[in-house]
């Protein structure tokens, strides 16, 4: 029996758990090193995702033998050829906050808790959007199934639509026709499909990394450059995050509040956006699937389904005569 792949928002869960479990190991004093050992030895079974609980074994080994967990997580990344784009961004995540709470010198524990609700509220938003999805992916497939109803319906009723199509000189035409409209229908629509899912992997974790640096007591201009460091060796684009950062920063020194809060603030707005416009594209793509209706898949079921159900009508009716 196939196994069904792990979605993108539960891979994030089952990293959130890994996350959690080693903010608990290392609150209850056990030392970094160890909890990842701990972590491995725990089996698969403390994470749902295979390459999830490879790259666990991974950090503990290399852990273990006074390696750098952030390169560890990254070696492993490399060798995981089936990480979505949300459970590796949630990995590069880790590997930064990780990296920003040894430099900053974070109290690893409460970094590590905070980062794994900001990835429980990744996986809420990755599940949001995929639900707000559905309903035009599922009409998208409904609608690419109209030729061949067309088809299995005139047969149906007693006419060769299916000899027609593939024994005249009209109905091979249809079938050309009809079939290249379709393969353009399948492309357009896994186009459009690619458009509205695609999105920010990570919204908020810059702001998140900056906050967890500045947690860590080190002044505004270091939290920013260790973040920078840990992005770049961790493959997190910056994105429109660094841009708020700075107005973040400076609001904070202009009214005297601490950084953390507000850049945690931000964060989880990012985040909320991230759902929003992930709605957006959801309500758009149910507009935009009408195109490929109306241009290809309509006239692929007319040629396929109609045109051939209408030359048999016509064939029998002289052949009787």
């Amino acid at each position: 029996m196939t196994r069904r792949s792990p979605q993108p928002a539960d891979e994030l869960d089952a990293l959130a758990s890994v996350v959690q479990r080693l903010a608990v190991l290392l609150t209850a004093g056990v030392p970094p090193t160890s909890a990842w050992g701990y972590l491995a030895d725990a089996g698969p079974d403390a994470d749902p995702s295979r390459d999830g609980a490879a790259t666990v074994s991974l950090v503990a080994a290399t852990a273990q033998e006074g390696g750098q967990v952030q390169g560890a997580i990254m070696s492993a990344l490399d060798h995981a050829g089936g990480d979505t784009a949300r459970s590796s961004g949630g990995w590069r995540g880790l590997a930064a906050a990780w990296s920003v709470a040894t430099d900053a010198g974070a109290p690893l524990a409460s970094t590590l808790d905070e980062f794994a609700s900001a990835l429980r509220d990744l996986a809420q938003t990755e599940r949001e959007v995929q639900v707000a999805l559905a309903g035009p992916v599922a009409t998208a497939k409904m609608v690419m199934a109209l030729p061949a109803i067309g088809v299995l319906f005139g047969a149906a009723l007693g006419f060769d639509t299916v000899g027609t199509l593939f024994g005249t000189p009209i109905g091979f035409f249809c079938l050309l026709v009809g079939s290249a409209l379709m393969c353009a229908a399948r492309i357009w629509n896994r186009r459009l499909l690619a458009s509205a899912s695609r999105g920010d992997a990570t919204p908020g974790l810059v702001l998140d990394l900056v906050a967890i640096a500045v947690s860590g007591g080190a002044s505004t201009e270091r939290a920013v450059r260790a973040v920078d460091r840990a992005c770049e060796a961790s493959g997190i684009p910056a994105s429109d995050d660094r841009r708020v950062v700075d107005d973040v920063l400076g609001l904070s020194r202009r009214a005297g509040v601490p950084a953390a809060v507000l850049l945690r603030s931000e964060a989880e707005e990012a985040r909320r956006r991230s759902r929003s416009n992930g709605a957006r594209r959801a309500a758009t793509l149910s507009v935009t699937l009408m195109l490929p209706l109306g241009l290809c898949i309509l006239p692929a079921f007319m040629l396929l389904g109609v045109a051939p159900l209408m030359v048999a009508v016509i064939s029998s009716t002289v052949a009787n005569f």
